[in-house]
Parts: C-alpha cells; structure tokens; sequence
C-alpha cells in the first residue's frame, strides 16, 4: 500500500542550497560536467579564477569552463515554492539594487561585463518610463515580476475554489449514490469558496460539516477529480500538485 511521508523543509536543504555561499539558490545554475548546482553569481565568480568542480573537482572546461554551465530554471522554481518568502525578498533585493545603482539608457559595457547581481543572457525588453534603463535585463532580473506573476503562492493569499458533491467515478456513471438522511441536504450544482492558501483540507472539511448540518455518522472527504486529499495538504500544496490556473 502506498504511503505518504512527510518531510521537514530541512531535509531537503542539501538539495536546495549553494555550498558556495550557503545560502538558497538564485538563480540556480548546473554544471554539465558533473550536475552539480550553485548560484549563478557565486559559480560565475568561482569560474573566473578556477576551472574545476568545487565540489568533485572535475574539469569544467579546459579554456572556457563558463560555457559549461547551464541556467536550471525547474530546480529555481521548486526552490521558490518550497522556501516561503524568498521570492519576493528576492525580487525586492534586486529592485532596490537598480534603484541604488541605475545604468543610463544606451551606455554601453564591454562583453562579459557584471553589471547586475544576477549575470542573465535573457534579451532586454521595454521598461516603463519610469524605471532604470538595465541593459540586458529581463522583468524578472530587475525585480519587477510579483509572486502572482510568477505562479506563487503565498500562506495568506486567498484562493477561489468550488466545490460539489461526489456523485462517484467520471468513469462510472451508473446513477445516483444512496446517502441515506444525508440526501435531503445533497443539492446539484456547485459552490465557491475564498479561502487562504495556508488552509489545509482537515479544515476545510470541518467547515463543510458544520455548515451543511452533515451528520457525525457520515464522514466528509474532500477530493480532486476521483482523487481523496490528504488531511494536511494546503490548498497551495493542492495547487502546485495538480493542473491549476490563476
């Protein structure tokens, strides 16, 4: 039988942080060589003066070890998603960095140049008047992407849901479900819900139980499509598991 284990933010650290700094990863970044992963910024610098693994020692690159290293945006967003706030702190780290330190539109830097906290090949695009002209920046390296934008959630957002009673399998259409007293209270269609994403499903079951009278006798099981839920999942866990759109 499958079991669920649960694991604290903790155990997952060696896999989520940079050895050279200690800190998350931003701007995750892999060698190809080896697959090892470091911040972009702290392997750019490390590169600048070495050409080989600071982890296993292998050879990066024998002239040019910073063509052997490739920007891992899956394993950056699963970094922001299991860190809560480090996203936004991000983001406002580097907006303040461009606010401190504005490059005048058209100035040209030779190739190679750091002009940024994060070096990024990404193409420039439009800025709004009123915003630093940053060669070669995108939306994201100057700070200007939101949590929403970005597909994040956080604990206190409130999330949309529906909700409507489980009529059985989509694959099983072979009537209705005999509830018993609980089929006076059975009504069609759906209802919605605004509730914050730090919600767990235990909870959300609760409320459902009080308040649609259901009786103690009955147990109340929230489900995705034929899917049960498991008590502790948050509605932000629900989101990132399963296909979900703002």
């Amino acid at each position: 039988m499958h079991r669920t284990t649960r694991i604290k933010i903790t155990e997952l650290n060696p896999h989520l942080m940079c050895a050279l700094c200690g800190g998350y990863f931003i701007d995750a970044t892999t060698i190809v060589e080896c697959l090892h992963s470091f911040c972009k910024t702290c392997i750019v610098r490390y590169l600048e003066t070495n050409k080989y693994c600071p982890m296993c020692d292998v050879q990066v690159h024998k002239t040019r070890p910073l063509l052997s290293i490739r920007s891992d945006k899956t394993l950056q967003d699963i970094v922001y998603k299991l860190v809560p706030g480090l996203f936004k702190d991000e983001m406002k780290r580097r907006r303040d960095f461009y606010a401190a330190y504005p490059v005048a539109e058209g100035e040209c830097h030779p190739p190679g140049t750091l002009l940024v906290p994060t070096v990024s090949p990404t193409p420039a695009q439009p800025l709004p008047p009123s915003a630093p002209a940053v060669p070669n920046a995108s939306n994201e390296d100057r700070g200007e992407v939101s949590e929403q934008d970005k597909g994040n959630l956080t604990d206190d957002e409130i999330v949309s849901l529906s909700i409507e009673f489980y009529e059985g399998s989509r694959e099983d259409k072979k009537g209705a479900v005999d509830n018993g007293d609980l089929e006076k209270d059975k009504t069609k269609g759906l209802r919605f819900l605004r509730c914050p994403a730090a919600m767990t499903v235990m909870h959300l079951a609760k409320f459902l139980r009080n308040k649609m009278d259901v009786p103690s006798k009955y147990k109340v099981e929230v489900l995705y499509e034929d899917e049960p839920l498991k008590e502790y999942y948050t509605l932000m866990d629900i989101a990132y598991i399963y296909p979900w759109r703002r």
